[in-house]
């Protein structure tokens, strides 16, 4: 019999992906998890803000950022600007605050439009997963280390196996449309 143990972990890592890809996209809700892809100078190198200070979630709608060197607030404050996430960034002494605006109803529609977006992306990767072991199992029939009947139960069972993660993939999306549409 086939062993599936590869596709299993290459599906994990393609829901992984699609968890912190729709984890990236705005739902009018404070997530630090929007904040992953800012890069701030600092010491002339980019560095992920994540590697320079605290941040943590004030409210349901601020974000608060306390860099560990008090000297980086302005640096900090310029690089989330130059981010361009759609939100409001104000600094201070000890810090930045980033508020996340009311979403309006046009907004909430372009974020489903991207979570849509990630969603086939994620559908991609794990067809591309198949294809990769559709084409071991029938090297692995050419062969002689399966028969041919043990092919096509491996090719239904593969299917199988794809069919119920693209229907998780499915449910994260969904959820993600509830939280964008709520």
């Amino acid at each position: 019999m086939y062993s599936f143990d590869t596709l299993k972990k290459e599906i994990d890592a393609v829901k992984e992906w699609l968890i912190h890809e729709l984890a990236t996209v705005r739902t009018g809700l404070a997530s630090v998890a929007i904040l992953d892809s800012v890069q701030v100078e600092v010491y002339g190198l980019l560095t992920p803000l994540n590697q320079i200070a605290n941040i943590g979630i004030e409210d349901a709608k601020t974000i608060r950022i306390t860099p560990w060197d008090k000297s980086q607030c302005g640096t900090i404050e310029k690089a989330l600007v130059a981010a361009n996430l759609g939100m409001s960034v104000v600094g201070d002494s000890d810090g930045v605050r980033v508020i996340f605006p009311d979403m309006t109803t046009e907004r909430r529609v372009e974020m489903a439009k991207i979570a849509d977006t990630k969603l086939e992306d994620a559908r991609i990767r794990l067809r591309k997963v198949r294809e990769d072991v559709w084409s071991d199992i029938q090297k692995q029939e050419k062969d002689g280390d399966l028969t041919e009947d043990d092919k096509f139960r491996a090719k239904e069972d593969m299917q199988k196996i794809v069919d119920e993660s693209n229907a998780q993939l499915e449910t994260l999306a969904k959820k993600k449309h509830e939280e964008l549409m709520s």
